[in-house]
């Protein structure tokens, strides 16, 4: 065990599986000293925990808790690719957003996946961010969230 897996124990948070690709990409990719994790959506045992836009068929709160388990899903394939603990900085976070039409709270949904990566990585999970509102994403998922993150 290293720094980063010892604090997922410790916030009693587990990695998933990595979440097969849909398409014709790799889950991860190493470039130099960073990671380039492809967009993660909230698949949980191989299944979406729900369907449709934000602001319509799911709500805001609960895209929150979804856009969490995109991190997750995001950092297993870290892992996969070079193990958790050679994290040495979370960079850019990307967050996409099925929006239904006028809902704008696409930041305070993507919180969900900055808060995590904060209450796992502390300043070195401190990121650049962008929250996009969508009309539509794969599979008809309500998030989707992309990350860089520097590695030793």
């Amino acid at each position: 065990m290293g720094k980063w897996t010892d604090r997922l124990a410790e916030i009693g948070v587990r990695l998933p599986h990595v979440v097969p690709p849909v398409a014709a990409y790799v889950p991860a990719v190493r470039s130099g000293s960073h990671v380039y994790v492809s967009g993660q959506v909230p698949v949980v045992d191989g299944k979406l925990p729900a369907t449709g836009k934000v602001g319509a068929e799911v709500s805001a709160e609960d895209a929150q808790q979804y856009a969490r388990t995109c991190v997750l899903n995001a950092l297993a394939a870290v892992d996969e690719l070079v193990g958790l603990d050679s994290v040495v900085r979370v960079v850019k976070v990307v967050g996409f957003v099925a929006s239904a039409e006028g809902f704008n709270g696409q930041p305070a949904v993507i919180n969900g996946a900055s808060e995590l990566l904060g209450e796992i990585f502390g300043e070195v999970g401190q990121h650049a961010r962008s929250a996009v509102g969508v009309a539509e994403l794969p599979i008809g998922a309500p998030v989707e969230v992309e990350m860089i993150v520097e590695v030793a």
